[in-house]
């Protein structure tokens, strides 16, 4: 299976890539220059500074980029560097406009690189692609919501058509969007979820009994003694945390970090907002770098597990204090006898093969841990697209669970999303897998009978896509075709759909991949004022930790035509359901506070929803086994759960992917070409490969390759994908294992390789080989 596109966006600054070393400290001055320097060229220096002073303050506007949470007092200058690229994208001079849409045919957009794409501009009015055409062309408003509301009215069944939405999306528009499908009798709600952090929902949701985390900013700055970073390069993806491990060192705390990759952010932080930040040495970050390879965490913490249950058996056998909070264990949770007649079992040598690590590695980490009062594990994606995320996770649980470390200060599970609203979208109901007393009060609340059975996730909405199930797919935010694995498949899905439609702000792969008909509905920018009723609207968010709070957008829209994602969404719900819904859509698009007082009435915690969020830092939301060591599991206590290790079978000359961003990134949009951190300088098609892997394959250092992924075929044989022309780069990764940029390699990841349990792509363990690009 060979994706030919993938090829064809090969555009001509790789021919000037050059490698440098990797850099061993994040941020800085050069963070600074980096990210000013992106504001002032796509906003203009007038507009830029206007600009920054506003993002993450009380008055201001929540950034686009990642969920990391605003401390109550925030700084002037409360934002990283790509949080300064994701508003610069936002507020650019640069316009998508119909001259560009009438210059371009969609044909040749096709071939042009997501960086490129993503520099045409904003979107500035309403565009439409006809069957057969190869250009959009502007329509009116009531014209594109017309001929949705048609497609949609006229589905054999609601199934027909699927609802995504991105994590930039308000907790406002996710209410009403998928109060629509819903109404409309569909729960086909994937979103960006089911690709990052479902895994860790799901492990959460068993374990603890609430599918989020379960620590405050407050809990890793002023209290935990030992910080696990796990899976996770905070120094790109999440780079203001950086600033909260600082003040955690600053008090004393141990940061201990695991990842295949050593990642800068981890080494060395110099805080530009710092003395020692800009002319001093910076900040060491993680006293102890365990350098686990790929699908090893699950080994790693039955390991550690067992190790701590051991040490407390000596402990006790000494008469000394216990290693374990064991009045915790008794009280709080359930499944222990049988969680601790499995870690006994556990096989050195198979955890040292699973993970590339010396027993005594393993060891020191667990003299860390013992050595520790209160504990807090943060992790990403590279505990969560893994076929054992989900069991890996709770084996984190587990390990949290042993020592008391969940519901007291400094202690708990911090699963870090990366897209600014992407934990309140599901709050708000963003989900294919509804919980019964949520579709009660929905029920309740608007009088109707919300549809009972599950809907599609992202992967089985490709499988839908691709077997002609579906003939609406409407996407609010995001980037469906980039976001998603197997490339070749989804883009061929999407183009066969009879109607695509993209909320959006900026042009990306998945409008240059239309349907038979497709339709553009631009719309305004978290950055944007927004006086949609005649009033100015403010609308709401979710962090990383449960914190509620406002934006309020302040630049002038870039086109009077951009339209709210919430008043798009009432108008075409009206259109759709028609004048005898009694929901009142015109009031909510008119008074987004309408929406939140239906929002308090439906999702517990959301009481007095209106008032409390107009208050400085919003309010967090409750969270039982936090507030009070309340667990609302199947047993009402926290569950200890046995895993079963399935070590990745690796064959012999191949090696183990993982799709990862570059430091010019966030999630699919591509703000350079550039990855500082890493040495890549002008390129994205680069492979990183340990030394000697590559020398035992017969490359060398700065060769082109192919890479080929392998994938269990029909009648016993192997299905390839593949991805051509990539630079392989000496890199210190862990040994047979290998990393390259995604959306470029998604083409490498089969639809079917899933987490279990989750289905979320298992992206970080794909099984490659490499092709010398020559023959």
């Amino acid at each position: 299976m060979t994706d030919v596109s993938d090829v064809a966006r090969t555009d001509a600054p790789e021919k000037t890539l050059r490698i440098g070393p990797p850099k061993t400290a994040a941020a800085g001055v050069p963070g600074v220059v980096h990210g000013l320097a992106h504001v002032f060229e796509e906003a203009g220096v007038g507009r830029g500074l206007r600009t920054l002073p506003l993002i993450n303050q009380q008055r201001g506007f929540d950034c686009p980029g990642c969920a990391w949470p605003e401390p109550g007092k925030p700084h002037l200058a409360e934002f990283c560097e790509n949080g300064a690229k994701a508003v610069a994208e936002e507020a650019t001079r640069k316009r998508a406009d119909a001259a560009f849409f009438a210059e371009h045919a969609i044909s040749e957009l096709a071939t042009w690189t997501d960086h490129r794409l993503g520099k045409s501009g904003r979107i500035t009015e309403p565009m439409l692609r006809e069957e057969g055409a190869d250009h959009y062309r502007p329509v009116s408003w009531d014209e594109a919501l017309d001929l949705v509301a048609g497609e949609l009215r006229g589905l054999d069944t609601p199934d027909q058509a699927a609802f995504y939405t991105s994590g930039r999306t308000s907790n406002e528009a996710a209410f009403v969007y998928q109060l629509l499908a819903r109404k409309l009798g569909t729960n086909n709600l994937p979103d960006c979820s089911n690709m990052c952090h479902e895994s860790s929902g799901t492990a959460l949701v068993e374990t603890l009994g609430i599918g989020k985390g379960s620590v405050s900013l407050e809990d890793i700055t002023d209290h935990a003694d030992l910080i696990v970073v796990v899976g996770q390069n905070p120094g790109t993806n999440h780079p203001r945390m950086l600033t909260a491990l600082e003040e955690a060192k600053d008090r004393g705390a141990r940061i201990v970090a695991i990842n295949p990759l050593p990642e800068a952010g981890l080494q060395t932080f110099k805080n530009p907002q710092r003395v020692r930040g800009v002319v001093g040495r910076g900040t060491k970050l993680a006293d102890r770098f365990l350098q686990v390879r790929l699908a090893g965490d699950l080994a790693l913490f039955q390991a550690v597990n067992r190790l701590l249950v051991e040490a407390d058996d000596d402990a006790r056998t000494a008469g000394h204090a216990p290693v374990l909070d064991h009045e915790f264990i008794a009280e709080h949770t359930s499944g222990f006898p049988e969680a601790v007649a499995a870690w006994r079992a556990v096989d050195q040598a198979d955890v040292e093969r699973a993970t590339g690590l010396d027993w005594a590695e393993i060891e020191a980490f667990v003299d860390d841990v013992k050595a520790a009062d209160r504990i807090i594990v943060c992790w990403a994606m590279g505990l969560t697209q893994h076929k054992q995320a989900v069991a890996t996770i709770r084996e984190v649980v587990s390990f949290l669970l042993l020592r008391g470390n969940v519901g007291r200060p400094g202690a708990g599970a911090c699963p870090v999303r990366g897209h600014s609203n992407v934990q309140g979208d599901r709050t708000m109901g963003i989900w294919e897998r509804p919980t019964e007393p949520f579709l009660d009060a929905l029920a309740t609340e608007f009088g109707f009978e919300p549809p009972r059975a599950h809907g599609y996730d992202v992967v089985d909405t490709v499988r839908a896509l691709r077997d002609g199930h579906l003939r609406v797919f409407m996407a609010v935010g995001g980037n469906f075709a980039a976001a998603t694995p197997d490339s070749a498949v989804t883009e061929a899905a999407l183009r066969e759909v009879p109607l695509t439609v993209h909320v959006s702000t900026k042009l990306n792969r998945s409008h240059v991949l239309p349907g038979r008909r497709s339709l553009v509905l631009p719309c305004l920018g978290r950055t944007e004022r927004d006086t949609t009723g005649g009033r100015e609207q403010v609308v709401t968010v979710e962090d990383s930790m449960s914190v509620v709070h406002a934006s309020r957008g302040r630049l002038a829209p870039v086109s009077d035509a951009l339209r709210s994602e919430t008043a798009i969404l009432c108008d075409l719900a009206r259109r759709v359901l028609g004048p005898a819904d009694p929901t009142p859509w015109e009031e909510f698009a008119a008074d987004y506070s309408r929406i939140r007082d239906s929002i308090s009435r439906v999702v517990p915690g959301f009481e007095d929803f209106d008032r409390r969020v107009a208050e400085p830092g919003g309010f967090v939301l409750p969270h039982p086994p936090r507030d009070a060591r309340l667990f609302p599991t199947t047993t009402g206590k926290a569950n200890f759960t046995v895993n079963e290790l399935e070590i990745v079978q690796v064959p012999e000359g191949r090696l183990l992917l993982q799709t990862v961003r570059s430091h010019d990134q966030f999630n699919t949009t591509v703000y350079g070409l550039d990855d500082r951190y890493r040495g890549v300088k002008n390129g994205r098609r680069v492979v990183f490969v340990h030394p000697d892997d590559l020398a035992s394959g017969g490359l060398a250092d700065g060769d082109t390759v192919n890479l080929v992924s392998e994938w269990p075929g029909p009648g016993g044989g192997t299905d390839e994908r593949r991805a051509e022309g990539f630079r392989a780069i000496s890199f210190p990764t862990a040994r047979g294992c290998a990393a390259a940029y995604f959306p470029e390699t998604n083409v490498l990841v089969p639809l079917d390789h899933t987490a279990d349990q989750s289905n979320t792509p298992a992206s970080k363990s794909v099984v490659i080989r490499l092709e010398p690009a020559n023959g």
